[in-house]
């Protein structure tokens, strides 16, 4: 990761981890069915953030190595996981990641992969790895045209976005990943959604790097798009976002 992809979510901490979307159960059912999954598995979630996906995993019993290089981001993790004691919080990055050599079961990457290096981090990951370990990479993807109001959402955040459109997850395919890894990868998806009140609306929004941040002069002009957008469709004080949640898995 280079270090603006590490700083970029600095000022963004607190939106990050009331507002970011969770995962959906049928994850750890799919992967108990498909590759055997189990409490006993160590597992390195790389990217860690707040901590939301590291949490998927120790819910389910296992002992998790978070890696995260962001401070901020670490600090909020072990506040969150801090109830849990197999989490391990690690300052470091997905290319180099601390990790004892062939000593997991499971690497997985959760939003964050995107930002790696993927040569480098695809040679970590082997490292880390036992042998025909699994990478399974996960992220949660919205919904853009299901109807108006996800098409109007997805024009604000074209017009605000700073480099949305170049830092977007559907930029990475199977057919990528397989390149970077030298894997062939099987695949899944889940719906998601989160049903949010305006604060957690705009929480949701902001939560995001490539949306102006507070000071810049087009924050307060989306903020205000935000609101018109929010009363346009809310339902109840309500709206909801659709997502999907995409795996893709491989042993390396």
């Amino acid at each position: 990761m280079n270090q603006d992809s590490v700083n970029r979510f600095s000022d963004r901490v607190e939106n990050y981890a009331n507002y970011r979307p969770d995962y959906p159960a049928e994850v750890l059912d799919f992967l108990q069915h498909n590759i055997n999954f189990s409490p006993s598995w160590r597992v390195a979630d790389i990217g860690a953030g707040t901590g939301i996906s590291s949490k998927l995993f120790l819910d389910n019993g296992n002992k998790v190595f978070a890696v995260e290089p962001n401070a901020e981001m670490r600090k909020a993790a072990e506040g969150y996981l801090s109830e849990f004691s197999k989490a391990v919080l690690i300052d470091a990055n997905a290319e180099k990641t601390k990790i004892e050599s062939n000593s997991l079961e499971l690497v997985t990457a959760s939003q964050a992969f995107h930002w790696f290096n993927n040569k480098k981090c695809a040679q970590e990951f082997k490292r880390i790895l036992k042998d025909d370990g699994y990478v399974v990479l996960i992220w949660n993807e919205r919904v853009l045209g299901a109807n108006e109001f996800l098409r109007k959402y997805e024009e604000v955040l074209l017009e605000f976005g700073t480099d949305y459109q170049s830092v977007r997850h559907d930029k990475l395919t199977k057919a990528s990943l397989e390149t970077c890894f030298r894997s062939e990868f099987e695949t899944a998806t889940f719906p998601n959604s989160q049903t949010l009140d305006f604060d957690g609306f705009k929480g949701r929004a902001f939560s995001a790097s490539y949306t102006p941040a507070i000071g810049d002069v087009r924050h307060k002009k989306m903020l205000e798009r935000l609101k018109s957008l929010f009363a346009d469709f809310e339902e109840k004080g309500r709206i909801h976002l659709l997502y999907n949640t995409n795996i893709f898995f491989t042993q390396i």
